[in-house]
């Protein structure tokens, strides 16, 4: 019963087996054969119907051979008969090439498994077969691709290009690392990429962190000293890129390096001379022929250009320097900063190559100072500081494709070297003109420091100088044009000192000129200043007072005396804040308050076309009347103390009492050459003091009548030219030296003698 249970237990167990294969023979993905020891097949499956285009019905007792190419048929019964006599169990892969035949006659390549099996009939062989095409066709594109790439980096020989284990041993080496560093193959394979790098660096343990940071970053770009096999350096460029698995695993790292040597020395020379070059000056044009010089020696070109931006204008300022002639000129010009090829490099701070400037996209008219010179292609370098765009640099040719991709590499490495030296070149520039503006400023305070001035302070408290007083206050604050008006001697440059103390403008300089004092053929140098050469006598560059007063106040007295020649280009600068140095072509920007004064009437001289209408309604903004001395009468003894103080301190006397018959006197007079005529006469008498009472000349003032019938039928002119006249009598016609004329009524030889030619006063009439 036992032994029953047992057999059909195992009938069972036997009948399970026999399914599963027959399930697997099914649907097995490769093609299955049995063939007996004689080689005839006596079952397929279905997969083999498909992969070799038989039926089951036309395999079965058909030798195996009908599935082997024809090439192959002869030999292969007696590989089969040496396979029975030895029968063993031959997996797939061991690197046979097998081939197999369909019905149609085509092959394909086939991978081979035979597993013997023992049967109650006998031995029978068990074949499966797998078709290997697709994966002969990747393993051929693999290796055609490597191939490929094998022969690309052979062919590259500007590059060493080369692999290192994750150790960082080299193993690989293309043509062109021998080239550049003197290892062949078999000398440097299996050794340490360290000996490529100087004693310094391997003391520091450079090639190490550079393989730590690769790994970490995935890349490293670095630049530096490289060692050769005979021991010479050059200038590496090195690139080195990890190289790792599908699962991350490092593999090792791929090497990229270049020969840079020519460029760093191109680089450092041109350093050199653009160092030269500011130590010996901050011109950008000798800037500009530097640079050319400097890339001349690695880029031979015909022309530079340099384009900077001004930023108040948004304008591109070029200058121009053509190299290739026997004498370089050097050319100037201004284009907006949009739509031409300057503003794109500039704009998108992106380097440009033009092969044909004709055939180029860019606005004729920005190029055509470059075709004025022949030029016909360029690289176009943006220049960048650490803070702003700067500008570009052009370097060009008359030669259409001058310049490869490698020159135009070359250019933008010198170009970050350019940008640093133009910008301090600016900086320098700029520093040395606030410096030169300081220097003038303190030269011009200086002289007025030196020059005596009548007031220290405004003196008096009448109701006629208090209205003045007040729209003093009220205009000071503010940039508006203000005009003067008053009679000579009343105190109108004061006025104006007094509106710049008390204007935003204060900490700036107050510069002053009077238009009567200068002649009319050097007036405008004096306001505008020249340049070099501008006419005979210029022998050296002159700033104007204008550009001197930019940021402060300037001050034209006797402005009815300037010249109706020189009235509009004053109008221009007032109104455009721009002037251009005699003999110039330069726009100087100018930020300047003016201040104007004249004893003159103005609204006449327009009338009779002496002075333009245009400029006057510009200078008469806000006009100022500043009063008469015999107007404000309760001032006049404020200001015969103080004079009289101010003198005897200077002239080392003590003048303690003032009689009061002196003072009522002084009081009573008109004075028609106002608080100039009172001081000069103080001062006179103070001079003649002997003690401590002040003594006054009485005799030399004339008692006038009453204030009404002294003022009644004059006008500001007839009483200067009376007083005047008076003066002139008093010092029998003698104008220069201390008693002359000028030295009593206060005034510089030359300005008494623009007025004597003013009023129309001739020797005749005082002799």
């Amino acid at each position: 019963m036992h032994l029953i249970k047992s057999e059909h237990a195992l009938t069972t167990e036997e009948s399970l087996s026999k399914s599963i294969f027959e399930r697997i023979f099914e649907f097995a993905p490769d093609a299955i054969f049995l063939v007996d020891t004689k080689g005839l097949i006596s079952r397929s499956n279905p997969r083999a119907e498909q992969m070799f285009g038989f039926t089951q019905q036309e395999l079965v007792g058909q030798p195996i051979e009908i599935l082997i190419p024809e090439r192959f048929r002869k030999a292969h019964p007696t590989h089969r008969s040496q396979y029975t006599a030895h029968p063993h169990s031959r997996p797939m892969g061991v690197g046979l090439e097998l081939h197999g035949l369909r019905k149609d006659g085509t092959e394909f390549p086939v991978d081979i498994m035979l597993s013997p099996i023992e049967t109650a009939e006998g031995r029978i062989i068990l074949a499966f077969v797998r078709d290997v095409t697709e994966k002969m066709k990747a393993l051929e594109a693999q290796q055609t691709s490597e191939r490929q790439l094998h022969s690309l980096v052979e062919s590259v020989k500007d590059h060493a290009i080369f692999m290192l284990d994750p150790e960082g041993k080299v193993a690989t080496w293309n043509s062109g690392a021998e080239r550049i560093k003197g290892y062949k193959t078999e000398e440097i394979v299996g050794q340490h990429f360290s000996r490529f790098y100087t004693s310094q660096d391997v003391e520091r343990d450079k090639p190490a962190q550079e393989l730590r940071t690769a790994t970490t970053l995935g890349r490293l770009e670095d630049e530096g000293w490289r060692i050769r096999k005979d021991g010479s350096r050059f200038w590496a460029n090195v690139v080195i890129t990890a190289i790792r698995d599908n699962h991350g695993q490092l593999l090792g790292f791929a090497k990229v390096t270049r020969d840079f040597t020519d460029r760093k020395k191109a680089a450092d020379a041109l350093l050199l001379q653009l160092s030269n070059a500011l130590i010996s000056n901050v011109d950008i044009r000798r800037l500009l022929s530097a640079i050319s010089a400097g890339i001349q020696a690695v880029v031979p070109h015909d022309c530079a250009v340099l384009a900077l931006h001004d930023p108040e204008s948004d304008m591109l300022r070029i200058q121009l320097l053509e190299t290739g002639e026997i004498q370089p000129r050097m050319l100037e010009a201004i284009t907006p900063a949009e739509r031409s090829s300057a503003s794109k490099a500039f704009t998108s701070a992106a380097p440009l190559l033009l092969d044909n400037i004709d055939t180029s996209s860019f606005d004729g008219e920005s190029l055509a100072l470059l075709k004025t010179v022949g030029i016909e292609s360029g690289c176009w370098l943006p220049l960048a500081s650490k803070e702003h765009m700067i500008g570009t640099l052009v370097v060009a040719s008359r030669g259409r494709s001058a310049f490869s991709q490698r020159e135009l590499d070359l250019l933008c490495h010198i170009a970050s070297q350019v940008a640093s030296a133009v910008d301090n070149a600016l900086a320098f520039r700029h520093i040395a003109e606030l410096s030169e503006q300081l220097k003038r400023e303190k030269q011009y305070l200086e002289d007025e420091l030196n020059t005596e001035h009548q007031f220290t302070d405004i003196i008096g408290q009448s109701d006629a100088l208090k209205r003045v007083l007040k729209q003093v206050e009220t205009v000071a604050p503010t940039d508006a044009t203000v005009l003067v008006l008053g009679e000579t001697g009343t105190g109108k440059e004061l006025i104006a000192r007094s509106i710049h103390r008390l204007s935003h403008r204060r900490e700036r300089t107050f510069i002053k000129l009077n238009c009567a004092a200068i002649p009319s053929g050097l007036l405008e140098s004096e306001l505008f200043g020249h340049e070099k050469g501008a006419f005979t006598s210029a022998v050296s560059q002159k700033i104007g007072r204008l550009e001197l007063a930019n940021g402060g106040t300037l001050f034209l007295d006797e402005i009815g005396d300037l010249p109706l020649e020189l009235q509009p280009k004053l109008l221009r600068a007032i109104q455009e804040r721009e002037i251009e140095r005699l003999g110039g072509t330069k726009t100087i920007p100018v930020d300047v308050r003016l201040i104007a004064a004249t004893n003159r009437n103005l609204e006449k001289m327009v009338a009779t076309r002496e002075f333009r209408s245009d400029l006057y309604y510009r200078l008469k903004v806000f006009p100022i009347l500043n009063p008469l001395l015999r107007d404000r009468r309760e001032d006049i003894p404020l200001l015969v103390r103080y004079f009289v103080h101010k003198h005897s301190r200077s002239l080392g006397k003590t003048i303690l009492q003032i009689p009061d018959e002196i003072m009522h006197a002084l009081t009573r007079w008109n004075w028609p050459g106002n608080i100039r005529e009172l001081e000069n006469f103080l001062e006179r008498a103070v001079i003649l003091s002997k003690g401590p009472i002040l003594y006054v000349p009485l005799a030399e003032l004339e008692q006038p009548g009453s204030t009404e019938e002294a003022s009644a039928g004059t006008t500001l002119e007839s009483n200067e030219r009376e007083h005047i006249l008076k003066v002139l009598r008093e010092t029998k016609g003698a104008i220069a030296g201390p008693e002359g004329a000028a030295a009593k009524l206060g005034l510089k030889r030359t300005t008494l003698n623009s007025k004597l030619k003013k009023l129309g006063i001739k020797r005749q009439d005082h002799i």
